[in-house]
């Protein structure tokens, strides 16, 4: 099969022709129809995300369809669509899988890090952790769900039940809970890098009330925001921004260091916390919403053998919504179907 290999960190992936992986017990194989690219994956290839599985086909946001499923798989039938996630494995029986944070779990492997993922032809999953992909959606459009939407959705629960709700960095993940937020009745306020005037615009075209630069201040208090951008200098910028009682949410795996601020800008109740991967719950609950809103992707598709070129465009801010790795095309039949 072909596959876009990351050999060491902080070099181009290479097209390789590799063997085509085998089911273990418990996992599918899937043949890849689609696998978007997602900002950790520029994380894992720039080295700030340290000690990945190498050499790695990264990928975490795969949609594709069973071809075969290891022994004592009775979940997914071969010809299922079905959806691969960033969080791959876990122990099941530390502190955390056993009280419902199996984000948390210090044993978890990770597709697309600890695990190959999707950036390739085929790729085998534990079946447990894979999800089947709501009826309707085309794979373009699905591929962001698995990750921007799942880890985005984790990330605008944990904003609570605020009303006026910012968003810095308004990319992938931004574009779909927008959606959200909009389907329940908040206002969105939206921070793009400065002078991003045709992002500004995007957001607005999606329903924010307002949509400036990082480097301005809304013009109401916000009762939240949630942070997507990898950018540490955004922490004291949103406490700023919010109301007492508010609470910003850092919804990355990685962010550059955060620079010191007076504790006026916190104090009041203020709350910052960080998102880590997410839970199966998350998955169910947030794949059963989708076609509810319905929440629609806005996706830019590249061939695989352009990975790279994928990279660099979501790296340099080039990607309105999300861009996605077109594998092998579906039919009609399968999008209807699942």
């Amino acid at each position: 099969m072909r596959a876009m290999v990351l050999e060491t960190q902080r070099s181009p992936l290479v097209l390789r022709e590799i063997p085509t992986p085998k089911p273990g017990p418990g996992q599918a194989l899937v043949r890849v129809h689609a696998c978007a690219v997602c900002r950790t994956d520029l994380h894992v290839i720039d080295g700030d995300l340290p000690n990945p599985k190498l050499p790695l086909i990264p990928g975490h946001e795969i949609v594709g369809t069973v071809v075969e499923l290891g022994e004592g798989v009775d979940r997914f039938q071969p010809g299922d669509r079905i959806g691969i996630p960033w969080l791959g494995w876990t122990c099941g029986t530390c502190r955390y899988c056993r009280s419902g944070q199996e984000n948390l779990c210090d044993s978890a492997r990770f597709t697309g890090y600890d695990i190959d993922g999707g950036y390739a032809e085929y790729t085998v999953a534990d079946a447990r952790f894979c999800f089947p992909i709501p009826k309707g959606y085309p794979d373009l459009q699905a591929a962001p769900l698995l990750c921007a939407g799942l880890i985005g959705y984790r990330s605008y629960r944990m904003a609570g039940d605020a009303r006026r709700l910012g968003f810095y960095g308004f990319g992938a993940a931004a574009h779909l809970l927008i959606q959200v937020a909009r389907h329940e009745g908040r206002e969105v306020y939206a921070f793009t890098r400065p002078g991003d005037e045709a992002g500004q615009q995007f957001a607005r075209d999606l329903g924010a009330v307002w949509a400036g630069g990082s480097d301005q201040s809304p013009p109401e208090e916000l009762d939240a925001a949630i942070i997507f951008a990898p950018a540490g200098p955004l922490v004291p910028q949103a406490l700023r921004a919010v109301a007492k009682g508010g609470t910003v949410v850092c919804a990355g795996i990685h962010m550059s260091d955060i620079p010191g601020f007076p504790y006026s800008i916190l104090w009041g109740e203020r709350t910052v916390r960080s998102v880590a991967n997410l839970t199966r719950a998350d998955g169910e609950a947030f794949l059963e919403l989708a076609p509810r809103v319905p929440i629609v992707s806005e996706a830019t598709p590249f061939p695989l053998e352009q990975a790279n070129e994928a990279v660099e465009a979501l790296r340099q801010g080039r990607v309105q919504g999300a861009a996605v790795l077109t594998i092998a095309p579906e039919t009609e039949e399968a999008a209807s179907r699942s």
